[in-house]
């Protein structure tokens, strides 16, 4: 896809991934963060993105993984934010408005999973400590001993192959 097909339709996309934020968060603070951090996303990988298929799809499930991710690292995560059916006695998070809304957490969840099984142990690793913690390079670095170019270049090879294998499932 090119730069100029993408922003022809970025802002019908930008529309749709702020509604999945919506639908996520119920609120329209995180939503907003969500969608942005999903068109940057996108925009990152313009080149591998084929304007033939549905770009909308992929942008909605770029953006429930950027919900996801989100969650991960917020605070909520330790106050009463409940995970959705971690305990269905228990009155339903705010974030999760539907049973919908529920499953395709869950799915997402389920394909992230299954992509990130697909990395070397080492990169699934730093990829965590990245992306799911949050954690600067430097911070990796300290931990794992790794100097930061490594990390660089191995958490840019991880993303690069869950990114392909999130598109490839999507396309079946």
């Amino acid at each position: 896809m090119t730069r100029s097909e993408f922003e022809h339709i970025a802002a019908q996309l930008r529309q749709r991934v702020l509604k999945v934020g919506l639908d996520f968060f119920g609120n329209k603070e995180d939503a907003e963060d969500a969608a942005q951090e999903t068109m940057v996303q996108l925009w990152r990988y313009l080149e591998h993105i084929d304007a033939g298929r549905n770009v909308e799809v992929l942008a909605v499930r770029v953006a429930k993984n950027c919900c996801v991710s989100m969650y991960r690292k917020s605070s909520h995560r330790d106050s009463n934010f409940v995970r959705p059916l971690d305990n269905v006695t228990k009155e339903p998070s705010p974030c999760y408005n539907s049973p919908e809304a529920q499953l395709e957490a869950q799915d997402t969840q389920r394909l992230l999973s299954e992509a990130m099984a697909l990395l070397k142990l080492r990169e699934r690793e730093l990829f965590e400590m990245r992306q799911i913690e949050g954690l600067s390079t430097d911070e990796v670095a300290e931990r794992t001993g790794i100097p930061k170019p490594s990390i660089i270049a191995m958490v840019s090879a991880a993303r690069k192959k869950v990114f392909t294998e999130l598109k490839r499932r999507m396309k079946q």
